[in-house]
This record gives C-alpha cells, structure tokens and sequence, in this order.
C-alpha cells in the first residue's frame, strides 16, 4: 500500500512536459509537446475523487463488521483527509491568483 503523501505528491505531479500557453488559445486540447493544464488538474481532481471513494468504502465496511484491516482504514482516511485539504489550499491559492489578476486590470 502506498503512503498517504506518496498518494498526493502522485496525484498532482506536474507531467514532464507541459504545454505553453498562448494567450490566443481558445481549445483545452492537448498539444503535441505535452499536457494541458485544464487535463492536469482535471487528473488532481479525479486521483482526488479516487481516494475519496476508497476511504468511504472502507468506512462501510468498517461501520457493517465487515472483516476489514483496521490500519489500511485509517491510512485511507487520512490519506482522504490530506487530499482534502490539499485541493482546499489549491482552490483557495487560485482564487487568491484570480483575484490578484482582477485587482492589476481595474
């Protein structure tokens, strides 16, 4: 089983290669040089979803007396919980970004 961190640090490495882009691009399409950025954080938000299941699945079980490892829920729900967090502080820094871009225009 993977570590909680390891989960995350996977779940929103940057590709080896990304895309420029130019301000005249209007598709979300990948290039041929790499990965959108749309696609990469669509990617953070599906690895994310993952995990989320993964946790809550166990949870079920857990709340059912089905025969589960007690250490491999809570490395989920951790594992979740960090994930959680991380997409929280990742949303929050955008929108400080957002805001930042709007105040530079008025």
């Amino acid at each position: 089983m993977s570590s909680p961190i390891s989960a995350i640090t996977s779940a929103i490495a940057p590709p080896a290669v990304v895309a420029p882009i130019s301000v005249g691009e209007t598709s979300g399409a990948n290039s041929a040089s790499g990965v959108s950025f749309g696609a990469m954080i669509g990617q953070a938000l599906q690895n994310g979803q993952q995990v989320q299941d993964r946790a809550a699945d166990l949870a079920v079980k857990a709340a059912t007396g089905s025969d589960i490892d007690v250490h491999n829920y809570l490395a989920a729900a951790t594992e979740a919980n960090l994930t959680t967090q991380l997409t929280v502080q990742v949303r929050n820094k955008a929108v400080e970004a957002f805001q930042e871009i709007m105040r530079l225009q008025a």
